[in-house]
């Protein structure tokens, strides 16, 4: 049965979904395992409630929810929930309301959710004078430290466990130097989950939800090979002359586009494997087996990039 058969007032409704999100924030504050499912739902009422009743309500309802979270959960984590999750869900709500293509409203969410994670981050930062991202980085360096510290109770060889956490050092190094990359995939993802779980109610509602094109017919633009082509002039200007920021900005952008081209391969990969009627197991597997490779996983990279530019598809059915 179709929710407009019921009926509910935009001030009941709104009511009613303002609730859910403050529920949702307290399972995901308190809550170790669920919450982590709770904050992926977080943005779900929002969403609805922009598709239903327009921008208006969606806003109050927000900044509703966030003066209540403020009063029962804490302010500073009522603010990260509001600005980081509601303008993801209000722009999906927009973009469903409006009638845009699949890959216009994931395109516009992921913006938002990106500008947002990067605002949210920016104003705890000012109140708190807290960088919640190194915040994060030093308890991972704690929990490091107390596990080496459990290894040398335990009589580990000094060698290996100094071999051990120089890598480890290197490795947290480089995390922190793509803590912009992070904040970016974070986006990206919230934005990602948010449109199946968004579709998945929306079509058990009753309403109207765009699909996103078939995995093996995704094109992604070929700005990203022209990203990477600034990456490693970037990196060997940075690393050479020892310019720290453009060194920096050069491993985000390498990251990026390689994910990108990464994403565009795998593509390739699938529409060719449905091709030839590959089953859906095997090419899992295949898949599974290439990204879990460092060196299978470039080669499968830089064959997005160009089929960025050539299109390999468009020629292969011109063929056929």
């Amino acid at each position: 049965m179709k929710l407009e058969h019921y009926k509910i007032t935009p001030l009941t409704e709104s009511g009613l979904l303002t609730a859910m999100t403050v529920l949702l924030a307290m399972m995901a504050t308190y809550l170790p395992i669920i919450g982590i499912l709770a904050a992926l739902f977080w943005a779900i009422p929002i969403v609805l409630l922009t598709v239903r009743h327009g921008l208006r309500w969606a806003v109050m309802a927000l900044l509703v929810s966030g003066v209540v979270m403020a009063l029962v959960i804490e302010p500073v984590i009522a603010l990260r929930m509001v600005v980081s999750f509601g303008p993801t869900g209000i722009m999906l709500g927009y973009g469903f309301r409006k009638g845009w293509s699949g890959p216009r409203v994931l395109a516009m969410s992921m913006l938002a959710s990106v500008l947002a994670k990067l605002l949210s981050l920016g104003l705890v930062f000012a109140i708190t004078s807290v960088n919640p991202m190194e915040l994060q980085m030093d308890g991972l360096r704690e929990s490091f430290e107390a596990t080496f510290s459990a290894y040398e109770a335990v009589g580990m060889n000094e060698g290996e466990l100094s071999k051990a956490k120089e890598q480890m050092s290197q490795s947290l190094d480089m995390v922190q130097m793509l803590i912009p990359l992070v904040i970016g995939l974070m986006g990206v993802v919230d934005t990602l989950i948010n449109y199946y779980l968004a579709g998945c109610v929306m079509r058990r509602l009753g309403m109207a939800f765009p699909k996103l094109p078939p995995f093996s017919e995704w094109r992604l633009p070929v700005g990203f090979a022209y990203l990477m082509g600034f990456a490693l002039v970037g990196t060997y200007w940075g690393g050479t002359r020892e310019i720290d920021v453009l060194l920096r900005v050069a491993y985000n952008a390498n990251m990026l586009a390689l994910l990108a081209g990464l994403v565009q391969g795998i593509s390739l990969l699938v529409f060719f494997a449905e091709r030839h009627r590959v089953s859906r197991i095997l090419q899992a597997v295949i898949i599974f087996f290439l990204i879990t490779n460092g060196l299978l996983a470039q080669i499968v990279a830089f064959t997005g990039f160009f089929d960025m530019v050539i299109d390999y598809r468009k020629k292969f059915s011109k063929k056929v």
